[in-house]
């Protein structure tokens, strides 16, 4: 998503474009420098956010690595049919920019895959209100590091945004009592309750973990060593280190001025100049942690391709379905804008098919949710005045240059349970060669 705030002219360059280009992006950077947009490398800790309470190291991220993909720990399904056939990829699939592949991500209760996540289908075994899906598109989780408080709500995490939403702590989000950051506290709700993972000591044992837990966690108690909440920081570990440091952006801002494309850096000079995107998309992966804004666009129950939502889903409140407050409502995280180019969905409620319809969706400025007063629209949302060709530039910067194509070094070759994954059911084993 690409919150664009200042109108764009259609002035033509007086300056070279690569000199355009740095002055604007030093301007938008606090430190008046490259710096700022630079992502870290995924093997330094030192420089990667993380959580005081889950200090990065190599021996829980490669276990993370492991877990995140494994189908063996789904084992609290609704349906005996859906044993073993799902993983926490089956909703973030690498090769769909750790997304679903269709409009809305399926867990438990789906079956099959397709080539990017896109042949999910819900499974006959499971009526509408039993698959294990959300009310919203699930995000990218790219570059989740710099999100310390997760979802499009930013609901969970005890610190920095959700200090003062206290009284909101209830439910699933009472874990936010335990003052972690976001990754880690999503990551212990959803795999001790959400998503029907189960891991203890047995099963660590069985599926061969036992001594992947030992590396990763020396210091945890044997008693709770092969727990859901040491399985948890990993995975939260091993989210840390997707990050998008070789697109060819980041190429670029370390001193490769062929890494981009003409094209590439035009649009570039209009997301950190005329368009003004990077007013909203300022931090370290272009998203924006510490605010939400409303811009009208649809809910997901409006596709005709979700299931276990509708209007009245709490989750079409955006940050005001968790906070309470009025001033709240519809207003929904900036996310990070690395590695949208395999995705057909976009926006919370997967209501535009492509970069160019986001696109255009801001340059009209036309808000298309009419449960959405007026309002609660952000005021930086209005026309931009883009012609074709402009439109055309800030996409290839958007798809091209902000796009890391090397996913497989964060993909495993295999799991220790030898399942086939992201999915293990029949169809995703025949659509995956697992057979």
């Amino acid at each position: 998503m690409v919150l664009i705030l200042s109108a764009c002219s259609s002035d033509q360059l007086t300056k070279p474009l690569e000199v355009e280009l740095e002055k604007a992006i030093k301007r938008a950077s606090p430190t008046g420098e490259f710096d700022h947009f630079i992502l870290p490398d995924p093997t330094d800790f030192a420089n990667i956010p993380q959580d005081p309470q889950n200090p990065l190291t190599a021996q829980k991220v490669e276990l993370g690595k492991m877990l995140f993909y494994e189908t063996g720990l789904a084992l609290l399904p609704k349906h005996a049919e859906g044993k073993g056939t799902f993983s926490c990829s089956s909703c973030h699939v690498p090769e769909a920019g750790f997304m679903p592949g269709r409009a809305q991500g399926i867990a438990d209760g789906g079956v099959g895959f397709g080539q990017n996540g896109e042949g999910r289908v819900k499974y006959i075994f499971y009526n509408d209100e039993e698959p294990d899906v959300q009310g919203v598109r699930a995000l990218n989780v790219m570059n989740v590091a710099f999100v310390p408080n997760t979802t499009w709500s930013g609901k969970f995490g005890g610190t920095y945004n959700n200090l003062g939403t206290e009284d909101q702590w209830v439910g699933e989000t009472e874990i936010n009592k335990l003052g972690l950051l976001g990754p880690e506290t999503q990551s212990i709700e959803v795999f001790t309750k959400v998503h029907r993972f189960l891991m203890n000591e047995q099963i660590a044992d069985s599926l061969g973990y036992k001594p992947l837990f030992d590396a990763a966690f020396p210091e945890v108690d044997q008693s709770e060593r092969y727990s859901e909440i040491p399985a948890a920081f990993a995975m939260a570990a091993y989210l840390r280190t997707l990050i998008a440091n070789d697109a060819p952006f980041q190429q670029y801002l370390k001193g490769d001025e062929t890494a981009m494309t003409e094209q590439e850096k035009r649009g570039a000079l209009l997301f950190f100049g005329q368009a003004g995107c990077v007013k909203c998309h300022n931090g370290k992966p272009l998203n924006n942690p510490d605010q939400f804004f409303a811009i009208g666009v649809k809910d997901l129950y409006e596709t005709g391709q979700a299931i276990k939502t509708n209007v009245n889903d709490k989750a079409n409140l955006g940050r005001g379905g968790f906070t309470g407050k009025a001033e709240d409502l519809y207003k929904f995280k900036v996310p990070q804008l690395y590695n949208m180019k395999e995705t057909p969905f976009f926006f919370h409620g997967s209501s535009k098919r492509n970069m160019q319809e986001v696109v255009e969706y801001f340059n009209k400025a036309e808000p298309e949710n009419a449960r959405v007063p007026k309002d609660q629209i952000a005021p930086q949302f209005r026309p931009l005045g883009l012609s074709d060709s402009e439109k055309a530039d800030l996409v290839a910067f958007l798809e091209n240059a902000l796009h890391d194509h090397n996913m497989h070094r964060y993909v495993p070759d295999q799991v220790l349970s030898g399942n086939c994954f992201p999915n293990n059911d029949l169809q995703s084993q025949a659509d995956l060669g697992c057979q």
